[in-house]
């Protein structure tokens, strides 16, 4: 690739036929992208803010040794639909829903990251029949203020000219302050490999959009709700998450009383990439268990 290619510049079809490694499925009239791999019981990953599918990519390996394993784009993120929608945790948990009756998917466990935690926590609250197990990563949920950093993306106009800079400095210094811990690991391919995707026309209105629309900590009722059902949650954290700080896994392990925590040392908001060994170990033994 020779010279700066603009964020949010790129048609979806172009750029998804180009750089999709996975599978595409027609939900309702929008398309998910998906990754599959493995055989055996199924385990549905999903990703947070910023992200899309790539976030498991150390994981998806380890775990389709024994599972049968897919890992979404949710809409607005990497190669799946573009447009404008009412971005939240209800579509999130529509969306995989509709994934799972397309595929013939009764039941599965889900594994997801902030965002993508809070939309499992939703989903099966919502659809407890069709879920095995719950492995939240760093999920979002409980109230939370937004750092400084998503506040000032919050500013009219400021996000979208941020964003729109014909630099790689602003995506990584977000990453650094806000998802990772260790910044060494920010590679320059790991940096071109998340960030890809923010290349396609329409990723910036929706990151904006979802980012303004501050529905990540609203799941008080539904955690509530989660903690009077017999479902087996193993809560993971990076033990340097600026992102969903300590007292917010103190408080989601208070309110899941059944649930087991395990604090992941030297990483912070994706504990699963920044110690994958580790997290990869701790997600088979809990989802064979």
């Amino acid at each position: 690739m020779s010279g700066f290619i603009r964020w949010n510049s790129q048609p979806l079809d172009v750029w998804a036929s180009e750089y999709a490694q996975g599978k595409f499925v027609d939900l309702g009239g929008r398309t998910t992208h998906y990754l599959d791999k493995g055989e055996g019981k199924p385990v549905i990953l999903l990703h947070g803010l910023f992200y899309d599918s790539y976030l498991w990519a150390t994981n998806i390996d380890v775990l389709a040794e024994k599972f049968k394993v897919y890992a979404l784009d949710l809409w607005g993120f990497g190669y799946s639909t573009r447009e404008p929608l009412d971005y939240g945790y209800q579509l999130y948990a529509d969306q995989v829903l509709l994934f799972m009756d397309s595929l013939g998917i009764q039941r599965a466990s889900l594994v997801g990251q902030s965002m993508g935690g809070g939309t499992a926590i939703l989903f099966c609250v919502q659809h407890r029949q069709r879920v095995n197990k719950l492995l939240l990563v760093d999920p979002a949920g409980i109230p939370n203020p937004l750092p400084l950093t998503g506040k000032f993306f919050n500013l009219p106009r400021i996000g979208e000219f941020l964003l729109g800079l014909s630099t790689n400095a602003v995506r990584r210094k977000n990453l650094g302050d806000s998802w990772l811990h260790n910044k060494n690991l920010i590679t320059g391919s790991y940096f071109e490999n998340v960030t890809r995707f923010h290349k396609i026309k329409g990723t910036t209105e929706a990151l904006l959009t979802i980012l303004r629309k501050q529905f990540f900590d609203k799941l008080s009722d539904e955690t509530h709700r989660l903690a009077q059902m017999d479902v087996p949650i193993l809560l993971v954290w990076g033990r340097e998450d600026k992102a969903v700080p300590l007292r917010c896994r103190q408080e989601m392990h208070r309110i899941l009383k059944g649930s087991r925590l395990e604090i992941i040392d030297d990483a912070g908001h994706v504990p699963n990439y920044e110690r994958a060994e580790v997290f990869n170990q701790l997600a088979v033994d809990f989802l064979r268990e």
